[in-house]
């Protein structure tokens, strides 16, 4: 249907066609307009300024109950007007509970590896056990709020509706399984979007710096025999532990056959996490953090490779390596590759350039966090 047969025509949410393409025409050169499958529909030129201009419309739009999707099709801009989904009101009572029982969880795991550490040490005071506990679940916890957090700040200054975060109880050694929000409508843009997947992973990775620092001074050397499992360190990790050293004195050597190691008090455990978790998220695939930054600069093609060959990377270094968590956050990413990621509402704006330049930011962040070394 052409546009001249819509006149009086309403778009079956109780506005007038005309009403949406005139709130359109005040900000877009319109072409063509019509109705595609109950879907307002308009041809635009290309024009300087059309990301503003989406948003000036998006403002005006929602107030009476839409939202415009801006698409390239066939090399032509493609503007629809969508009714905007109903969102149910979040119970922040169930933030809360998960909020508490989280708590328990990480003091528990926490707990046990400080009767681990200060065994080692020949401390059996219950109260530097209890410290230790509180510690670990001060500095896990401050890593992924200050991710998920970083997330929720992002989202609020791009009006994108999410929820406060979510934290998952979880067993020892760690005593969480991490932290998400709901997000409950688009970003309006490619801006917005590379904003709310790198805000997360940018400012727990930062917290985790602060924490590994703290905690590897906390920590203490011990001798470990050769061929004695270890954990594995990030490039970053090592270079931190290069210039903070234990504060502990360095004990007897037991024998020749014997290494120098350092046993990372709880708090350096929970820096060591903190940079895992980092890497996780910034897997480029589906709805991770990575997979929203894919999603912003790569086509559904060049993405859907990007995520195949991290998958098999994770694959192959869980193989090499033996280390088994290698291979499970493959199967992971697995299953999430086959969510579809919707994009930002506005996919046809380009983003900007310090966004691009900080894409080699977040780049760093992941080789640096990753645990290459064994």
């Amino acid at each position: 249907m052409s546009s001249e047969d819509l006149t009086a025509q309403s778009t079956g949410e109780g506005v007038p066609f005309e009403q949406l393409r005139s709130m359109v025409e005040s900000e877009f050169p319109v072409e063509d307009s019509f109705v595609e499958y109950g879907v307002p529909t308009f041809y635009t030129a290309r024009q300087a300024g059309s990301k503003e201009a989406f948003l000036r419309l998006l403002n005006r739009l929602e107030p009476i109950g839409f939202v415009p999707v801006l698409r390239r099709r066939d090399k032509k801009a493609v503007l629809q007007v969508m009714p905007k989904p109903p969102t149910k009101p979040s119970r922040q009572l169930i933030n809360i509970a998960l909020l508490f029982a989280t708590l328990a969880t990480v003091l528990f795991a926490g707990y046990l590896q400080s009767i681990v550490f200060y065994s080692e040490l020949g401390v059996t005071d219950q109260l530097q056990y209890v410290v230790g506990a509180v510690m670990f679940a001060g500095a896990i916890m401050a890593i992924l709020g200050s991710h998920e957090m970083g997330h929720k700040v992002a989202a609020d200054r791009h009006g994108v509706e999410a929820t406060y975060p979510y934290f998952i109880p979880g067993p020892p050694p760690i005593g969480t399984f991490g932290a998400v929000i709901q997000q409950k409508s688009l970003p309006p843009n490619k801006d917005a979007l590379f904003d709310l997947g790198s805000a997360g992973p940018i400012v727990g990775f930062l917290v985790a710096i602060a924490v590994s620092v703290i905690g590897i001074r906390l920590s203490s050397y011990t001798w470990i025999s050769e061929g004695a499992p270890t954990l594995p360190i990030s490039p970053l990790f090592l270079l931190i532990m290069r210039y903070i050293h234990p504060s502990g004195v360095v004990p007897p050597i037991p024998g020749s056959e014997y290494l120098l190691a350092v046993s990372p008090h709880p708090v350096a455990f929970a820096g060591w996490i903190g940079m895992i978790v980092t890497v996780l998220n910034l897997i480029p695939v589906g709805m991770f953090d990575g997979g929203h930054i894919a999603e912003t600069f790569l086509g559904k093609t060049a993405r859907r490779i990007i995520s195949y060959i991290a998958i098999l990377a994770f694959l192959a270094f869980g193989f090499f390596s033996g280390w088994e968590p290698f291979i499970i956050w493959a199967l992971i990413a697995i299953f999430f590759s086959f969510m579809r990621h919707p994009g930002p509402l506005d996919n046809a704006s380009e983003v900007t350039t310090w966004r691009k330049l900080a894409t080699l930011g977040v780049a760093a962040i992941f080789f640096l966090s990753f645990p290459f070394i064994f």
